[in-house]
C-alpha cells in the first residue's frame, strides 16, 4: 500500500500532463439570463466500494500473495443550466489495494457538453462505448483500458477528446473526434495476480510516433438504423491502444503503442425474442496487419411463468487473425453464457458464460451477480476460473492459477 504522500506526489505529477486538456471543459464562455441562472440544477452521488478478491490456487510468481482487500472512491457531479442544454460532468475514481500498480486515481470524466438543435459538442475527460458483443468490445476504441481494474476490459480509463455529434432522422447520427493526448495501459505489479512473468513497466513501453502520447489522433462514426437493423461504422487514426509486446528469450519485455488505422463494422439485428450481433475490424499498422470478427445471438425467454423473470441464452464465435499474438486471447473461440434479470425492485441479475478455446483445451469460466438492498446498498459477486490452461498460451498460461473470486459492498451517498 502507498503512503498518502506518494499517492499525492503521483497524483501531482500527473495532473501536470493533462491540466491543460482539463481546463478546456472551462473556456466556453457562460452567459445566461437571470432567469436561467434560476434553473441551474447540481446532482452529486458518491459510491465508497470495500472489495475483497481471493486467489485459492497458489501463486505462480514470487511477491504475489492469495488475499486482496481494498476501498475505492467514486465521485460524481453534474451542474446543468440553460434547459439541461448545457452541462458539466464530473466522475472521479480512487482505489487503494494491497498492489501498488493497482493503487490508482482516474478522471473517468470531466467535461462541458452543450446540445442545440441536431448537434452536440463535448470538450474534456470523457467515456464513450461503441458494440454490441458481449465477451469482446473489438470496435470499442476510443479509451483505454483500466487492465488493473477488471480483467474482462470493461472498465476504462478517462479519454481526453473533443467530440461533435451530428443528429439527422433520414441519415443517422455521425460523431467526429478529435483525440489530442494518449493514455497508457495500466498493468499489476510485482505483487499483484494476473500479471506476466516479467513485470510490465509502464514507463517502458514507448510510442512509434516521436510525438508519444502527445501525438494528435482522430475517429470518425456513423451510426444508423434501418427496420431491425442497427449498424455503426467506425475509423481510427491514432496512436493504438493496445501495446505490441515481443517477449524475449531473456525474460525481458520489449513493447510499444504503434501508429494504426482500425476500421470496425458493428451491426445488431432484432427479430422477435433474437438479438443477431457482430462486429469485425481491420487494423493496418506498419507493425501488423490483422482481421478480427465477433459474432453471435441472444435469445431472451420473457416474463417466464408470468414474475418478471427474463433469461437470456447468449452464444458468440471469436476470431483473430494475429492468432496466439492477439493480446485477449480471443483468437479462435467460442463463447456461450446467459443473462439472468429478475426485474424486481433489487435489480437482481447474474450474467454466467465460459469460452472455450478450439485450438487448445484452454477454457474460461465467469459469473457476475449484483443485487440492491437497503436504499443505498449494493452486493456484487465476480468469479473468474481458469481451466485447463495450455503451457502454449502465451497470455492466459501467465494466469493459470489466478482463477479467483470477488466480493464487494458498495454505500451510496
Amino acid at each position: 500500500m502507498v503512503s498518502g504522500s506518494e499517492l499525492m506526489s503521483f497524483i501531482i505529477l500527473d495532473m501536470n500532463k493533462i491540466v491543460l486538456l482539463i481546463v478546456l471543459c472551462f473556456i466556453h464562455h457562460i452567459s445566461v439570463s437571470q432567469e436561467a441562472k434560476k434553473t441551474v440544477n447540481h446532482e452529486f452521488e458518491t459510491e465508497i466500494e470495500g472489495e475483497y478478491r481471493y486467489f485459492y490456487e497458489d501463486a505462480l510468481f514470487s511477491d504475489q500473495q492469495d488475499h486482496y482487500p481494498s476501498i475505492a472512491l467514486k465521485p460524481e457531479y453534474s451542474l446543468s443550466w440553460n434547459k439541461d442544454y448545457e452541462s458539466i460532468n464530473f466522475k472521479g475514481f480512487l482505489r487503494f489495494d494491497r498492489d501498488d500498480e493497482r493503487t490508482h486515481w482516474d478522471i473517468r470524466e470531466l467535461y462541458y457538453q452543450k446540445a442545440k438543435n441536431n448537434w452536440e459538442l463535448s470538450i474534456g475527460l470523457k467515456k464513450v462505448f461503441w458494440g454490441v458483443i458481449e465477451s469482446n468490445h473489438l470496435v470499442d476504441i476510443i479509451n483505454q483500458t483500466d487492465a488493473v481494474e477488471s480483467f474482462d476490459g470493461e472498465q476504462k480509463l478517462g479519454q481526453p477528446m473533443v467530440q461533435f455529434s451530428l443528429i439527422t432522422e433520414k441519415l443517422g447520427t455521425f460523431d467526429f473526434f478529435y483525440l489530442p493526448y494518449h493514455r497508457k495501459r495500466t498493468f499489476a505489479g510485482s505483487e499483484g495476480r494476473l500479471r506476466f512473468a516479467t513485470v510490465v513497466d509502464m514507463d517502458a513501453i514507448s510510442y512509434e510516433s516521436s510525438a508519444e502520447e502527445w501525438r494528435q489522433d482522430i475517429a470518425i462514426r456513423w451510426k444508423h438504423y434501418f427496420g431491425a437493423f442497427d449498424i455503426g461504422l467506425s475509423h481510427f487514426y491514432g496512436t493504438g491502444r493496445e501495446p505490441l509486446f515481443q517477449f524475449n528469450p531473456s525474460g525481458t519485455i520489449d513493447a510499444f503503442y504503434p501508429i494504426i488505422h482500425q476500421t470496425g463494422l458493428d451491426l445488431q439485428i432484432t427479430h422477435n425474442a433474437f438479438l443477431w450481433k457482430l462486429e469485425s475490424i481491420y487494423r493496418n499498422a506498419d507493425a501488423q496487419d490483422f482481421f478480427a470478427l465477433a459474432a453471435g445471438l441472444e435469445y431472451t425467454f420473457s416474463n417466464i411463468d408470468g414474475n418478471g423473470l427474463d433469461i437470456g441464452i447468449l452464444g458468440e464465435y471469436l476470431f483473430d487473425e494475429r492468432d496466439e499474438l492477439a493480446l485477449t486471447t480471443l483468437q479462435n473461440d467460442l463463447f456461450f453464457g446467459s443473462r439472468i434479470a429478475f426485474n424486481d425492485t433489487q435489480d437482481t441479475s447474474i450474467l454466467v458464460g465460459g469460452i472455450a478455446d478450439l485450438d487448445s483445451s484452454s477454457k474460461l469460466f465467469s459469473l457476475e451477480a449484483s443485487r440492491r438492498f437497503g436504499s443505498s446498498w449494493t452486493a456484487a459477486v465476480e468469479a473468474r476460473i481458469f481451466s485447463n490452461i495450455a503451457d502454449g498460451d502465451l497470455i492466459l498460461s501467465n494466469f493459470r492459477n489466478d482463477s479467483f473470486l470477488r466480493i464487494a459492498i458498495s454505500k451510496y451517498f
